[in-house]
């Protein structure tokens, strides 16, 4: 495994550079993260025609993570070999903004690997999904994984800098918008997935009554105004709700542990969020903590868990990103990931058993 960072401006050389920077490994599986402001369609084909043995894949982004920092404007990437992954096939699925079928992705994962989805090791395989983070599709696509197997499926949302006016993900040297790319991968020693949010649970809980979930609106909590409710539970007495969304978005609790759902804005009455909440769900409000020190901790679990911990893809929440800019935590969480291979980026929303925010999701591979 190697991973690699360039600054250069313009596709073509930011893609050399990072050629130049792995050296003559080509490995079988190539993952890369960039900028919206490269050209989509220039840099997929750059990108595979440098490692022409290899899969290719990646995205967009709202900033990257790469060689223990956190950079904008730039590609960064890793290579991935026999040491780490016995197989891996890449597959996109198109038009997801109006239908999703993983029919022929999973079935060509059947075929490549040969043994049916219900066969799939839990402790060998493991997927990554990166959506068009401005289809509305990631509740969807999550669920169509699960319905197909119980390998767990990590990933992100693309960005585009913020700009939200395109993004698209990228595989065997095409760019695609209104597009989700499936990875599936069979490791050799096994891997880990890590889930850190920085918020715990108040004892504050609010029931969705009435929701547009098209729309991601959440027009009533407990039968009455949903802004008015989220108001009073976290105790803006002016009604000014939008300086509360960043410490105190909502969770659905499983097993001790809160899903994040993140408020995106208030419109009137309503509440739309970056994430789909269901009629009937119950949310808890949750409180800030330190992204930095949660992490830290959450990383060292794993290492331990995992007996060391050869690289890692880091899918991290532009909330989560744009919170640590405004701490000046970028060095100090960027740094987090010097002394293990990484790569990451900020995403529009992240991916683990259904689409979630504000929580960087991380797929860890297990030392040999």
């Amino acid at each position: 495994m190697k991973c690699a960072t360039s600054l250069v401006p313009e596709a073509a050389g930011a893609v050399a550079e990072i050629r130049a920077q792995i050296g003559p490994v080509d490995g079988k599986w190539v993952i890369f993260f960039a900028s919206a402001a490269y050209d989509p369609v220039v840099l997929s084909a750059a990108m595979q025609q440098a490692f022409p043995t290899a899969l290719t894949c990646g995205c967009t982004t709202a900033g990257e993570i790469g060689l223990g920092r956190m950079t904008k404007h730039s590609l960064v990437a890793m290579v991935v070999g026999d040491e780490l992954i016995e197989e891996v096939a890449v597959e996109v699925v198109t038009g997801i903004s109006a239908r999703v079928d993983l029919s022929v992705a999973m079935g060509a994962f059947e075929k490549r690997f040969g043994e049916p989805a219900a066969k799939w090791r839990h402790d060998r395989y493991v997927g990554l999904v990166l959506i068009d983070g401005l289809s509305l599709a990631e509740e969807r696509i999550n669920d169509a994984i699960g319905n197909v197997t119980d390998v767990s499926f990590i990933g992100g949302s693309a960005g585009d800098d913020l700009a939200f006016k395109a993004t698209h993900v990228f595989a065997d040297g095409r760019s695609y918008g209104d597009a989700a790319v499936l990875v599936l991968l069979k490791t050799r020693h096994g891997f880990g997935t890590i889930k850190t949010q920085s918020f715990r649970p108040t004892e504050r809980v609010l029931v969705a009554t009435r929701v547009n979930e098209a729309t991601r609106e959440v027009l009533e909590f407990d039968g009455r105004p949903a802004a008015q409710v989220y108001a009073e539970a976290v105790g803006a007495v002016d009604g000014d709700i939008a300086p509360f969304f960043q410490n105190h978005p909502v969770g659905l609790m499983l097993d001790g542990e809160p899903y994040v759902r993140s408020p995106q804005q208030r419109k009137g009455d309503a509440m739309a969020f970056y994430c789909n909440i269901a009629e009937g769900m119950e949310l808890t409000v949750l409180e800030g903590t330190s992204i930095v020190d949660d992490t830290r901790a959450a990383i060292a679990k794993a290492n331990a868990e995992l007996g060391g911990i050869a690289g890692m893809i880091n899918f991290n929440c532009i909330l989560r990103t744009l919170e640590i800019e405004q701490r000046g935590l970028t060095e100090a969480y960027g740094g987090l990931f010097a002394d293990i291979p990484t790569v990451g980026f900020s995403t529009y929303g992240e991916s683990l058993i259904g689409h979630i925010n504000q929580t960087a999701t991380i797929l860890a591979f297990k030392n040999a």
